[in-house]
C-alpha cells in the first residue's frame, strides 16, 4: 500500500485537512499553474522526495511546461545541493517528461 493511501485510510481527517492547504495554496493567483510545479519540483528535489517529483513531472507537462523547462529546473538545484540533484534527478526527471 502507497504511504498516501495509508494516510488516507489511517487519517481521514487529518489528510483532508492536508488537502485543503495544498487546494489553497495552488489557488493562489499571482503564479501560473506551470511556475508553480516547477517550483514544486525544485523544491522536492532539494528535499530529495522522489515520488514528489515524479509526480509532479507529468503535472508541469500538463501545465504546459517544456522539457527545456523541467532540464532547467533541474539544472537549478545545482546551486543549493550540488551534484546530487543532478546525478539523482536529471534523468529521471526527463525520463518522465519523455514517457
Amino acid at each position: 500500500m502507497s504511504t498516501l493511501k495509508t494516510f488516507q485510510e489511517e487519517a481521514p481527517e487529518v489528510q483532508q485537512a492536508y488537502a485543503g492547504v495544498i487546494d489553497s495554496l495552488i489557488g493562489l493567483k499571482n503564479l501560473d499553474a506551470k511556475t508553480k510545479q516547477l517550483i514544486f519540483i525544485a523544491m522536492k528535489i532539494v528535499n530529495d522526495d522522489e515520488n514528489a517529483v515524479l509526480h509532479h513531472v507529468p503535472m508541469s507537462k500538463a501545465a504546459g511546461a517544456t522539457r527545456e523547462e523541467i532540464k532547467e529546473t533541474v539544472l537549478l538545484s545545482l546551486s543549493v545541493i550540488g551534484l546530487k540533484g543532478i546525478s539523482k534527478y536529471l534523468d529521471k526527471c526527463l525520463n518522465a517528461f519523455d514517457n
